[in-house]
């Protein structure tokens, strides 16, 4: 396992105080008088920020080495929160936010190279289904947490009191990662010769698709999903309390979800998998308009969560399978971007709330959801790959040996 514990750890601290805006929603609109759109600009300043702040990151770490960029997703997006604690108004809480967002956009880029080079390939999809543990676990504890701070210190009280011990543990994490020797960029030299070559005219077109999927589920799913405390309150009559509990249902979902995708995918292969996940994902968001509060709506937000999380570690295991080790943070770079930010959209689905209302709202994700996954499972369709299932040939992914000797004392 060598690492992989304590990327796990560094997974839920990193995603902590990303993890308590949403639930938090309904204490922040009251306290600052806001609409659905303005609600909608909130999530829209973390979103952008958030994902174009990927690209770049992914970049850095490829070339300077992964142990700031991680320091940075941890330690200095907790000092971010501690900053939203203190915030007097929407406009400084917002700036506050795109802090947020720039500060974690490094993590996942520069996380999961590492996640996967800790273990032999056939067992990829597990370990990042595992690592992916960490970030889910975080978003179904912050609910609960957050409601129960919250009706006592105010919403501001919940972000203060939960960032001061992820600094606390950034701080050792940078610590730890000098100690591993994470304090540079692998060398050129011996990461160009584990490039990877395309071994089918259609590997482009199946490495689209399955980003194209895996960006479009977790945008709709996640970008609803923001909005579930406001539409538990406002259309189904939940007091703010267990409306902000409500999403550790979804989160409960991607607890299983993450390595039960990673191991279907190991198993089976993974466009199987991401096919499966595309064409749940649509007719879940519509499901939402039919629901009570009870039984039938903690069923649909589990299948959301179950649906978002299950496809996430296959995307990443398919792009580090298919791109070579020197590029690997750089593309996983572009699919986070669009993955993390594409949920900016939350502005637009704040304003049709409050121009359209819920039902055609939600029916109009829900559509758009399911013409992407048919489109693409079109493009997938056809000949199953040698190594969609992580089965890569030793000397096509094999490491040189002095990059052997590296690894072998970092995850031992």
């Amino acid at each position: 396992m060598g690492l992989l514990p304590l990327f796990v750890i560094a997974h839920f601290a990193h995603h902590l105080m990303m993890a308590l805006l949403s639930p938090l929603l309904p204490f922040i609109r009251s306290d600052l008088a806001l609409s659905y759109t303005q609600v909608g600009g909130l999530l829209f300043a973390y979103n952008i920020s958030y994902g174009i702040s990927q690209l770049p990151a992914g970049w850095a770490a490829d070339r300077l080495g992964p142990r700031i960029i991680l320091t940075a997703g941890v330690a200095g997006v907790a000092l971010a929160g501690l900053l939203i604690g203190l915030a007097p108004n929407y406009v400084v809480l917002a700036l506050f936010l795109v802090i947020l967002g720039l500060m974690g956009g490094g993590y996942h880029p520069a996380a999961s190279p590492l996640v996967s080079a800790s273990v032999k390939p056939e067992h990829r999809g597990r370990a990042l289904g595992i690592h992916q543990i960490g970030g889910t676990g975080s978003f179904f504890l912050a609910p609960l947490i957050a409601a129960g701070i919250a009706s006592a210190l105010g919403w501001r009280g919940s972000f203060l009191a939960i960032s001061i011990p992820a600094i606390a543990f950034g701080i050792a994490f940078h610590i730890l990662l000098g100690r591993r020797g994470y304090t540079a960029a692998a060398p050129k030299k011996a990461t160009a010769v584990a490039a990877v070559k395309p071994s089918e005219p259609g590997d482009m077109r199946r490495l689209i698709a399955i980003i194209a999927i895996g960006i479009a589920s977790m945008v709709l799913v996640y970008s609803t999903l923001q909005f579930v405390s406001l539409y538990a309150v406002d259309v189904l009559g939940a007091s703010k309390e267990a409306g902000a509990a409500l999403l550790s249902i979804a989160y409960f979902g991607g607890i299983w979800g993450g390595p039960l995708g990673g191991y279907l995918s190991d198993r089976f292969g993974r466009i199987p998998v991401v096919i499966a996940v595309g064409l749940v994902a649509g007719p879940a968001i519509y499901l939402l308009n039919y629901v009570s509060m009870g039984f039938s709506l903690y069923a649909v937000l589990l299948l959301m969560g179950t649906a978002m999380h299950l496809g996430m570690p296959v995307v990443e295991s398919y792009i580090i399978s298919h791109i070579s080790p020197q590029k690997r943070s750089t593309v996983l770079g572009l699919y986070y971007m669009g993955s993390r930010g594409g949920p900016a959209i939350t502005l637009l689905l704040g304003y049709l709330i409050d121009t359209y209302q819920f039902f055609a709202t939600l029916s109009g994700v829900a559509l758009v959801m399911f013409a992407v996954a048919l489109v693409c499972t079109v493009m997938l369709w056809g000949k199953r790959e040698s190594d969609d299932t992580g089965q890569e040939s030793t000397q096509s992914h094999a490491e040189p040996p002095s990059l052997q000797k590296i690894n072998r004392g970092r995850y031992t």
